[in-house]
Parts: C-alpha cells; structure tokens; sequence
C-alpha cells in the first residue's frame, strides 16, 4: 500500500499480477493530485481480500479501481463484476496492453479502458470525468471537448478501435446497434440504442426516432415530408435522411434552435 496520505483525495485501488507494471501505474497515480491514497494488489484475489471486513475493522472505500484485464485467477472482467457488488462499488478502468476483451469491457459500462503503458495525461483526462459524474451522473460519458471515446468493434475475426467522433448516426438493431461512419462503413455493437443514448448525449447525440440516434452537430436539414418529419445527416453525396418520429420532433427542434443561438453567439 501506497499513497499520499496528507491529501484527502480519492482512493485508487491498482490491481496488476506484473510488479513492473504495477510499479509504473502506481508511479503515474501517485502523481495525480486528485488521489489522495493508491492501494495495490497483485491479483483479483488479493483485492477482493483487501476489501473484505477484518476483525471488525471495515474495509477501505475505494473510489476508483485500476484493472489489469489479463490476471491468474480472477482476471479483470470477473473481478470488476464482483467490484460492482460491493455496497459502495467503485469506478473500474481497466489498464491493458492487449485489446481483444475490450469489446466486453465497453459492453461492461467501466468508466474508461486505457492501453498500457498509462499516460498520466490519460489519467487526468479518465479522472476528471470520474469526479465530474460523482458530481452530475449525467456527466458520466467522456469528456466533451476532451480526448475521444473508442468504441471496440469486431471486424472479421478482429477487434477494431473505432472513433465516436466518427459515428454520425446509430441505427437499433434489437439489443444491438449499428454505428454509420463518415467512411460509409457500419460496424455492429452489443449495446442497445438506449444506452448509447444515456452515454453519449454530452457529446451531441441526440435521439430522433426509437431506431435512430444522430450527431446533432452533422444534422444539415430538417424538412416535412408526405410522411412526415425528415432530417438530413451530412451534405453532398454521403448525406443521408432519417425519418423523426412525431414525440421526438419538438425536442429536435428545440435542440436545432439552441444549437444555432449558441453558433451565433460565438462568432
């Protein structure tokens, strides 16, 4: 165990079966001034070890869990399943080289999913948004105006890192969903829409219809059709229209509106 101890500051648990690894994660938290003390473990077992009750003396409230994704024993998916059971879970991210159990990680809702060796700018931009959702649950998704989410995709027999940026509208596909590109590819994710309504709604996505979810930011035009409400996502050949359905229309509209007000108000 390590930490700072006269800096009241969040509690980081970093859980690592490789000493060097663990080493330059503690380094790169204890330099974070968020964080006030860092626990370490060398396995899921020894971590769930340390927040059990003993002689009792109640366990430490860990505010933040740094996970190793491939450990002996426990690995970093069970381990964070078990985490999430505590009275007061704390928030996951998983640390790892590897990056063929991201899928499961996204699917999981950690906080983030950072490739080793951490940076420690990549962990004041994952922490920032931590203290920010502990303060507003809605501000939970990444960091708007911060570093980009990556979405993990399969892709024949491979996990494809995907850019939320690049994702100009989502289609549902039962508890799936479809993510459409700018490079007019789709990639199939196991998330339902709803979810990646709640999760990306800071970034300028916004729900139009049960079945489609669009970037706001791309929407160029919204027109009346025989059918009713249309909007238009990009300009030019790539452009697509989307069908808004009638409980969604006045929020779009609202939405449009503002989006312009604060356009004008910035130039």
């Amino acid at each position: 165990m390590s930490g700072n101890d006269d800096n009241p500051g969040l509690v980081v648990l970093a859980v690592d079966d490789e000493p060097h690894c663990l080493s330059m994660l503690v380094d790169v938290l204890n330099a974070e001034p968020r964080i006030g003390t860092v626990l370490t473990a060398a396995n899921g077992e020894e971590a769930m070890e340390m927040l059990r009750p003993a002689n009792g003396t109640p366990p430490p409230e860990v505010d933040v869990a740094f996970l190793d994704m491939k450990m002996p024993g426990l690995d970093g998916l069970e381990l964070a399943n078990l985490l999430a059971k505590l009275p007061h879970p704390p928030a996951v991210v998983f640390a790892t080289a590897y990056d063929e159990q991201a899928l499961d990680a996204f699917e999981l809702g950690v906080a983030d999913y950072v490739m080793k060796p951490v940076s420690r700018e990549r962990v004041a931009s994952t922490l920032r948004r931590i203290v920010a959702a502990r303060r507003d649950p809605a501000t939970a998704g990444p960091e708007q105006g911060g570093e980009d989410e990556v979405i993990p995709v399969e892709l024949a027999g491979t996990t494809k890192l995907v850019l939320r940026s690049s994702v100009r509208w989502v289609e549902a596909h039962g508890d799936y969903a479809r993510l459409h590109t700018g490079e007019a590819t789709s990639h199939l994710v196991r998330i339902p829409l709803s979810q990646l309504e709640d999760r990306w709604s800071d970034a300028g996505f916004v729900r139009i219809h049960r079945s489609y979810l669009v970037a706001l930011p791309l929407v160029t035009e919204l027109r009346m059709s025989s059918s009713g409400y249309m909007v238009r996502v990009g300009s030019g050949d790539d452009a697509t229209e989307l069908p808004v359905s009638r409980r969604h229309t006045r929020d779009l509209k609202d939405r449009l509106v503002r989006a312009a007000k604060q356009g004008w108000t910035s130039r």
